[in-house]
């Protein structure tokens, strides 16, 4: 799977992938991802931004009961029990965009390797010259069976 960060910096590139792999159909995923990608991490930029008031409003509160001020740390409770009401809203909805960005990220393609020949199929593959040789060389008396014992 492409790194999220590489597709949202070049997307460009991920996309000239996608045509060179011959999968054009899936060159529209890439802005969508963008996008979701987008849309998540507001999300979690304001369940951050909840989860901090929470914790300062906490602080408040015991400082109001330690000061006796029970009326007023009430009314202070109010407002973090509100907050929590939202921020469970976007916790859930946080999670949704990340699966979906997830599930599409499966379907693009990996950058293939520069090396690699462009082509359809592999009619187009580059061939090793008939005088190169193999440093690898096996006995004659190799055989399958003895894969487990390498």
């Amino acid at each position: 799977m492409i790194d999220l960060k590489f597709l949202r910096e070049n997307p460009e590139v991920v996309k000239q992938n996608i045509k060179n792999k011959f999968q054009d159909h899936k060159l529209p995923l890439v802005d969508e991802v963008i996008e979701l990608d987008a849309k998540a991490r507001a999300v979690q930029q304001e369940a951050d931004d909840l989860r901090a008031s929470r914790n300062k409003l906490s602080k408040q509160i015991g400082q109001l009961m330690g000061q006796g001020k029970k009326d007023e740390a009430e009314a202070v409770k109010a407002q973090v029990n509100a907050n929590a009401a939202r921020l469970a809203e976007l916790e859930e909805q946080e999670k949704e965009l990340q699966e979906k960005v997830t599930k599409i990220m499966m379907t693009i393609p990996n950058i293939i390797d520069p090396s690699v020949p462009i082509g359809k199929d592999d009619t187009i593959s580059t061939k090793l010259p008939a005088s190169s040789n193999c440093s690898m060389r096996l006995p004659a008396a190799f055989s399958v069976a003895m894969l487990p014992i390498i």
